[in-house]
């Protein structure tokens, strides 16, 4: 792969209309500035991250992180072009590497569009319906692939989705991203037919051609059936990621007494050179407020990660380039960051996605999504019925529940499940059980 070819503008759905002029605005710019505008994008500020909301005390939610790792991506990015600006004598390489920062700043705001409410138990509550509940009784009418794509169910693959999908009155090309933004989400660029043991894929079987479009004209290797390597602009995007949600997830336990003072500041201060930890802690002395005193050192923490992957990225660029699979970037980092970060993990897996009021989404979560999923399924497969033909106005028209066959069909009612925000599953889960009326 080489800069020139994987740094594309053109739009997906749009191109015919390309246009190779210069604008104040670039098409990478544009593709920012569209996501900030759009419906998908605010219905984040109502998607659980971890914690439960919303609460009396500020927790991130699916926006917040997004606007965050957008900010760290945009960072991370600049120091990475810095670096590697002194490589390239050639002025048009030059050029697209000037615009990798406004790539990899689009490609974060979009990275969890896809994610359904109630955090990741939500992507797990989808899958289940399919292999262990009324979902089950599918499967014979189903493709193998189709089958996979359900009983898989990712965020990641649904988010490419939502960005190309052409849903019902819209455009050709969905959002008509560029097609370098659209190829610097997709972490795992294989179909459901080639899920590992971690059951991760970028794409559905609807989507795939809209995928192998984008590589073809990138110049992205397929190297199986199916299977491609990453554009390398995705371990920004994913180092940005890890980054904001480990480092984050930390700080928000803090702020809602599941780790004390003491123990933030063990874990944050392991990040420095021994010789720059007296230095953050006077700078800490400074501070009363032990929110701020987090806060000090998450911000610092960042900078070094941001600084250890660009390090990271630069030192393997003929690797990336090359196709070879690495590892994620944080992983890579001087062992004192790469430790430091694995202890943070280490501490969220065993005090934090385990807490209480967590697990209490988790299941609340679970069963108003498997109900929803129920009675939406039901409705678009048996319209004919009286409460279907109720329910089913209640569909938004962009989806297409009258689409000619049943794996559309399904994925309408995952398109709609997918996009609702925590509050609004709720309020239509009490609806449809009759506790909750229009006030008269």
């Amino acid at each position: 792969m080489n800069w020139a070819t994987l740094i594309c503008d053109k739009r997906l759905g749009m191109e015919e209309f390309h246009d190779p002029r210069v604008h104040i605005r670039s098409d990478f710019q544009r593709d920012y500035d569209r996501m900030i505008f759009s419906s998908p994008f605010r219905r984040l500020q109502n998607k659980t991250q971890v914690f439960p909301l919303p609460g009396s005390v500020f927790v991130h939610n699916r926006l917040t992180h997004s606007l965050e790792v957008s900010s760290v991506g945009r960072s991370l990015s600049r120091e990475v072009v810095a670096r590697l600006s002194g490589r390239y004598a050639d002025g048009d390489v030059a050029e697209s590497l000037a615009s990798i920062p406004d790539i990899v700043a689009a490609a974060c705001l979009c990275h969890d569009l896809g994610n359904p409410p109630f955090g990741h138990s939500g992507e797990m509550t989808i899958s289940t319906w399919f292999s262990e509940g009324a979902g089950l009784q599918l499967k014979g009418s189903l493709t193998p692939q189709q089958w996979a794509d359900f009983v898989n169910f990712e965020g990641n693959a649904n988010s490419f989705r939502q960005l190309t999908h052409q849903f019902c009155g819209r455009r050709k090309g969905g959002f008509a991203m560029t097609y370098s933004t659209l190829a610097s989400i997709v972490k795992y660029p294989w179909s459901s037919l080639n899920v590992g043991s971690k059951r991760k894929f970028g794409f559905f079987a609807s989507e795939e051609a809209d995928y192998r479009k984008v590589a073809t004209e990138l110049g992205i290797p397929e190297i199986a059936d199916g299977v491609f390597v990453r554009h390398p602009l995705v371990y920004l995007t994913e180092a940005a990621d890890d980054i904001c949600y480990q480092i984050m997830d930390i700080e928000d336990a803090h702020r809602l007494g599941i780790l004390s003072i003491g123990e933030v500041k063990e874990l944050l201060l392991a990040f420095f050179r021994p010789a720059d930890i007296d230095k953050r802690v006077r700078a800490m002395s400074y501070l009363d407020d032990p929110n701020e005193q987090v806060g000090y050192l998450r911000s610092n923490v960042i900078g070094e990660l941001v600084m250890g992957c660009a390090d990271v990225f630069v030192d393997n660029e003929g690797r990336l380039l090359a196709g070879e699979k690495l590892s994620p970037l944080v992983q890579l980092t001087d062992p004192r960051l790469s430790e430091a970060y694995g202890r943070c993990a280490k501490v969220a897996r065993e005090r934090i996605y385990d807490a209480p009021d967590v697990v209490d989404v988790d299941i609340a979560g679970n069963r108003i999504l498997t109900y929803l999923m129920d009675v939406l399924m039901e409705a678009v497969l048996n319209p004919e019925k009286n409460f279907s033909k109720l329910l089913l106005l209640k569909m938004p028209r962009q989806y297409d529940i009258h689409a000619e066959s049943l794996y559309e069909r399904l994925q309408s009612v995952l398109d709609h499940v997918s996009g609702m925000t925590d509050v609004y599953a709720l309020d239509l889960f009490r609806k449809l059980n009759g506790h909750s009326l229009p006030a008269v």
